[in-house]
């Protein structure tokens, strides 16, 4: 008889043959910067995040960074005044993400900063490109996010990660970001996203909710498997250094399909719905948090991950600490 079980008699033993291991550098934690000072406004549907101006992100920095977290994602939520038809305020390179990437690589240099470009949450009709007789239009949305990507590396970020989904995008940061002499920044794109249902909290924590129609016509259709690998095959063209498959838990044969075809490094973001549907069934005691959120992790790893962008990475840097702690 073949005995499987062998190698599960003890957690040590299964520590030592463990094949996919989460580790805190792998983990990326995203934060939404608002304007202003002294803002810290809690978002509902998200238990545990908010928006933060920068004053008040810093010491939420410095909390999961002690923890272990050592990257970071960040997203504007500018006043409303500042919103306008062509996304303006993302290029402003005063602007709440550019103030937040010189404060957290002042206090924090070590922290690799990434800034998400797109201008879903810098226009006043809420669609990641600009629009024209309701259609959203692409090759014309290209300078204004590269102007974005431009005035995030200035600040000092490490990545710039496009997930507006317009095509060209890549290609059109990589030349503006070398022009401007930004050679080493690196693009983390955001390459197989999907038009996802599980984007729900975030749009209500990024005020990014289209005011017309959907983003069916630019984000990846769910049903689209070799349509995911194009879009990744041509972002690689195109010169990204990291791709990206969003959402993580539905699309984990996305992930596994690009780890097998592609040698660059592959991340995934386990997005806001995600996020709030472990809270919600934590909160009524339907589930063990800990154990489910530590089983996401890992599949995530299993399915090729090593870069999982989760609102859960101070959690899961505490609960592995105390876990080594135990041995």
């Amino acid at each position: 008889m073949i005995r499987h079980r062998r190698l599960r008699q003890t957690a040590q033993l299964r520590n030592l043959v463990a094949e996919a291991r989460v580790h805190p550098d792998m983990l990326m934690m995203p934060f939404f910067v608002a304007d202003g000072e002294g803002v810290e406004e809690e978002i509902d549907a998200m238990p545990g995040v908010g928006r933060r101006s920068v004053d008040l992100l810093l010491p939420k920095i410095r909390e999961v960074y002690d923890l272990g977290v050592r990257s970071v994602l960040l997203f504007g939520v500018p006043d409303a005044c500042k919103k306008d038809a062509v996304g303006s305020e993302a290029a402003n390179d005063y602007g709440c993400v550019q103030n937040a990437v010189r404060a957290i690589k002042k206090e924090f240099p070590q922290m690799v900063v990434a800034c998400d470009i797109c201008l879903c949450e810098y226009t006043d009709h809420g669609h990641c490109g600009l629009v024209k007789d309701g259609v959203i239009l692409n090759d014309e949305t290209l300078p204004h996010l590269a102007a974005a990507a431009v005035s995030c590396a200035r600040a000092g970020a490490d990545i710039v990660a496009p997930s507006d989904m317009m095509d060209g995008r890549v290609a059109a940061l990589r030349e503006a970001l070398d022009r401007n002499g930004f050679h080493n920044v690196i693009i983390m794109a955001y390459s197989a996203k999907y038009a996802s249902s599980f984007y729900g909290p975030f749009r209500d924590a990024a005020g990014s909710a289209p005011s017309f129609g959907d983003r069916r016509t630019y984000q990846m259709d769910p049903r689209g498997a070799r349509e995911g690998m194009s879009e990744l095959f041509s972002d690689v063209e195109e010169g990204a250094d990291i791709l990206m498959v969003k959402p993580a838990l539905a699309y984990l044969d996305m992930l596994a399909r690009a780890s097998s075809a592609t040698t660059l490094p592959l991340a995934t973001y386990n997005v806001s719905g995600e996020y709030s549907m472990v809270k919600a069934a934590a909160q009524n005691g339907w589930i063990d948090e800990r154990k489910v959120v530590m089983e996401m992790m890992t599949s995530f790893v299993r399915a090729g991950a090593n870069i999982i962008i989760t609102y859960f990475a101070a959690d899961v840097c505490r609960w592995l600490k105390e876990d080594e702690a135990a041995r």
